[in-house]
C-alpha cells in the first residue's frame, strides 16, 4: 500500500480471499473482496479493517480498484503488485461466477 503523496510502499500479500458481488444499478456491480494478510504482513497502523473494492462494468470488466477501511474510503491506494493479487483473484473465482448467474 501507499499513502498518497508518499514516495514508499508497503507490499501487501493477500490470502484466503473471499468476495461478495452485487449489482449497484443498471451500469456498475461492485466487488467487495475481505481477505487475510500472508504471516508477516502488516497494515499501517491506523488502518483496522481493509478490503478491496473492485467496481466493474455490468459485464464484468474491472473499471478501478480501490482500498477501503471500515466500507469507507482511506487516504491509500494499492500499489500494482497488490492490484493484480485481487484482479487474479477477480477473474478466477469470482467474474466466472458472475457470468453463471447472468
Amino acid at each position: 500500500m501507499i499513502r498518497y503523496g508518499d514516495t514508499e510502499a508497503q507490499e501487501l500479500k493477500f490470502v484466503r480471499l473471499r468476495a461478495q458481488a452485487g449489482p449497484r444499478d443498471e451500469q456498475w456491480t461492485d466487488v467487495e473482496v475481505r481477505f487475510d494478510l500472508e504471516p508477516g504482513t502488516t497494515l499501517p497502523e491506523e488502518i483496522s479493517e481493509l478490503t478491496g473494492w473492485i467496481i466493474c462494468t455490468r459485464s464484468g470488466d474491472i473499471v478501478q480498484i480501490v482500498p477501503q477501511d471500515e466500507g469507507r474510503d482511506i487516504e491509500y491506494q494499492f500499489t500494482e503488485q497488490e492490484k493484480e493479487q485481487l484482479r487474479t483473484f477477480y477473474e478466477h473465482e469470482v467474474r466466472p461466477l458472475m457470468t453463471k448467474k447472468a
